[in-house]
């Protein structure tokens, strides 16, 4: 069913299209949220990664899922704005997150002020740290420890070899912990 829908919409035929992505939609807006910090960005940009997906369909070349290459056009599209922007944002607000994500992690303790207080002190300070980190950095952050791709997912969204992943997702959790602790000795 999907070849079908892809050949069709190679072919131009944009209900084709429109009933493809109709799989992607929630894990575009997902990687775009995570990537840009807010809704009307992630909507935003998951709009403009459709739109770009839709232009170059014609280019797709079915090596990789057509998942991993609307994936992999969604970073870009984000990458490429917050290069725009020379701003970085990113929010773990966890009442947007869908579901399986950290919402279901913590446990219910909403009546506890001081758990409440302390919830958001910290992620307002991993928020202004991720947000020091290069949109790279950030990039692969992002996709294995928030969203849990395994490296070679990853190495296939970013196009790089999954040796690279490794060695940037570490350099990044390490100028990461750097940041988080000259922040939290700032405090």
């Amino acid at each position: 069913m999907e070849s079908m829908l892809i050949e069709k919409s190679i072919q131009g035929d944009v209900a084709s299209f429109e009933q493809l992505i109709v799989k992607y939609n929630r894990y575009v807006y997902n990687i775009a949220f995570r990537m840009m910090g807010n809704e009307e960005d992630a909507k935003d940009m998951s709009q403009e990664a459709l739109i770009k997906a839709f232009k170059a369909i014609g280019q797709f070349k079915r090596e990789a899922n057509f998942s991993t290459w609307l994936y992999r056009i969604t970073i870009n599209v984000c990458k490429d704005e917050m290069r725009k922007r020379k701003e970085h944002v990113l929010s773990y607000d966890v009442e947007n997150q869908d579901e399986g994500s950290m919402k279901e992690n913590i446990k219910d303790e909403s009546t506890n002020p001081i758990l409440i207080y302390e919830q958001l002190e910290l992620k307002e300070t991993i928020e202004t740290a991720l947000n020091k980190l290069s949109e790279d950095s950030k990039a692969v952050v992002v996709l294995k420890d928030l969203l849990g791709y395994s490296y070679e997912e990853i190495g296939t969204i970013l196009d790089i070899p999954v040796g690279t992943v490794r060695s940037r997702l570490n350099r990044s959790r390490s100028a990461l912990k750097s940041i988080l602790q000259v922040q939290l000795a700032e405090q």
